[in-house]
């Protein structure tokens, strides 16, 4: 199911734990439709660049059983973790934090992968994750 023009449903729900169920509810469907819409937004800013969505939405077991909390933006739909072809994941964020773009976080994860998340009340805090911790990004 097509959620915006690049953005499909399948691909915002995908996870590797198919033993769990990942059906998001009405409210987190109405999320995931906010998040996708967003993130379009976030693929015009990067001048047209491929987003490739590595993990959405989380149901609790799939959360539970990738270590995640429950407080979790995955959990309601409203969080990705991506990857952008050609860029570093400290080059999006850079980039990003640049934007005027309503992001609530944005997050370099290990030198791996970008998580964006959205609010209606968007922050716009950026942070660093590494085995060194949780740090402001600068």
């Amino acid at each position: 199911m097509r959620l915006t023009e690049h953005f499909t449903l399948e691909e915002l729900t995908t996870t590797s734990h198919r033993q769990f169920d990942n059906t998001p509810n009405d409210v987190e469907m109405a999320n995931l439709v906010k998040l996708a819409e967003f993130l379009e937004k976030v693929k015009t800013y990067l001048d047209g660049k491929p987003i490739m969505v590595n993990s959405a939405f989380r149901s609790k077991q799939v959360n539970d059983s990738v270590g995640s909390k429950d407080t979790s933006q995955h959990r309601t739909g409203c969080a990705a973790d991506i990857r952008v072809p050609g860029m570093t994941p400290d080059a999006v964020v850079r980039a990003l934090v640049g934007s005027n773009l309503p992001f609530d976080q944005i997050i370099r994860e290990f030198d791996a992968w970008t998580h964006i998340s959205i609010s209606d009340k968007p922050r716009r805090q950026a942070l660093i994750i590494d085995k060194s911790g949780t740090r402001v990004f600068s």
